[in-house]
């Protein structure tokens, strides 16, 4: 592998690209998780990078970035199909002189590339997930194709993504690209998670079970909470740590009184930096309906930490079943139960699929490999 001069010399070398990422905000989510990677690895690719938000706030993920320098705009989209948010676009586009629109979501594609259209800019578009349930709409057959092919570039984050794309956007199949996420991996150190673990109070002896995750409907977090009810009446020294916000969480909150769980069930609300959080669980769990590349995911494997999860979207190209994880069907409590109660009890198990995934993280899921791909396809579009 080309070691850091290497890559400095050949980044020095290559002609310099300025890219404006679009996309709705940059809250908290995936999404927003992995535009922070891109223009934060691009600097050692030759790649200068912006941000503009449509959705008229910035959020605090692009609030951070605009603090380390990296420039974030924002314009508000207007109700309906927006006609002036395209030529705000092209306005920014312009005055830029960016060689790259990067959309990240279908929205900001749309807009994006009716707004690229006469100026430098080469398109290129990533879906990071789908809605669940997917359903057709009788407009994508008519327009995606088109946009699609006058498109350089698409990328799905899964494979899974990208069947979705071409069955439900009519987008051909041929043109679709797959880059895995990427993150960098965390860092914890055991005195800080002592601490971490005493100001939530959570005993020292309880195994700790637990998610970070944004609290909505998607997420299907009630079936944790049901499943984790299971496992408490079979292991009472267990606990379910569940970090995050969103709109499920009073629900959430209600549901673990009413399963008579709260007594071993904490919310931390919304975390910037979990990483020691995650070093605090035994075990990782996701039980959402439908994935694209779960950064929270790759979180848990950088720490080495085993992961129960639903064998949805893209969970299965992430967590090799029975070997970094366990993949259990959607929205089976019993299931889920009896999975994690498997990497609970049998302790040589787990350190197994610790090392696992792991190994599958270094191999597959670094943020310097994500970035790597992206600059090729940059250039590969501006050539």
């Amino acid at each position: 592998m080309m070691g850091d001069k290497g890559k400095k010399a050949a980044s020095q070398s290559r002609k310099s690209l300025k890219v404006l990422h679009i996309t709705f905000n940059m809250g908290i989510g995936g999404t927003e998780q992995v535009i922070r990677q891109l223009v934060q690895g691009m600097a050692s690719e030759g790649v200068e990078s912006e941000i503009l938000c449509i959705d008229g706030q910035i959020g605090p993920i692009g609030e951070a970035l605009e603090q380390s320098g990296i420039p974030v705009h924002k314009l508000a989209r207007k109700q309906g199909f927006d006609w002036s948010l395209i030529g705000g676009i092209r306005k920014c586009l312009r005055e830029g002189r960016f060689d790259v629109v990067h959309c990240h979501q279908y929205t900001p594609w749309v807009y994006g590339w009716l707004a690229a259209l006469g100026t430098r800019a080469k398109v290129v578009f990533t879906e990071h997930g789908r809605f669940y349930p997917d359903r057709y709409r009788y407009k994508a057959a008519l327009i995606n194709p088109v946009i699609a092919l006058l498109t350089p570039a698409i990328v799905a984050i899964s494979s899974a993504t990208r069947d979705a794309l071409a069955r439900y956007e009519f987008i051909p199949k041929f043109k679709i690209r797959i880059v895995y996420n990427g993150i960098s991996p965390l860092a914890s150190n055991e005195e800080a998670v002592r601490k971490l673990r005493k100001a939530l109070g959570i005993p020292t002896d309880a195994h700790v079970v637990g998610t970070v995750s944004r609290l909505d409907p998607v997420k299907n977090q009630p079936m944790m909470l049901r499943a984790f009810k299971m496992l408490l009446e079979q292991r009472p020294d267990s606990w379910l740590l569940i970090v995050g916000d969103g709109p499920s969480r009073a629900m959430l909150e209600n549901m673990a009184e009413k399963l008579g769980i709260a007594h071993r069930t904490s919310f931390t609300g919304f975390v910037n930096a979990p990483a020691h959080h995650l070093a605090m669980m035994n075990i990782f769990l996701l039980s959402s309906f439908t994935e694209g590349t779960s950064m929270t995911l790759l979180e848990a494997m950088s720490l080495g930490i085993p992961t129960v999860a639903t064998n949805v979207g893209g969970n299965p190209e992430i967590l090799e079943d029975g070997c970094s994880g366990v993949l259990v069907p959607s929205d089976d409590a019993a299931s889920f139960h009896q999975a994690i109660l498997l990497l609970t009890t049998d302790e040589d198990c787990r350190k197994e699929k610790s090392k696992a995934a792991t190994s599958a993280f270094r191999n597959r899921f670094s943020s310097e490999s994500m970035a790597e791909k992206y600059a090729a396809i940059y250039r590969n579009i501006c050539e």
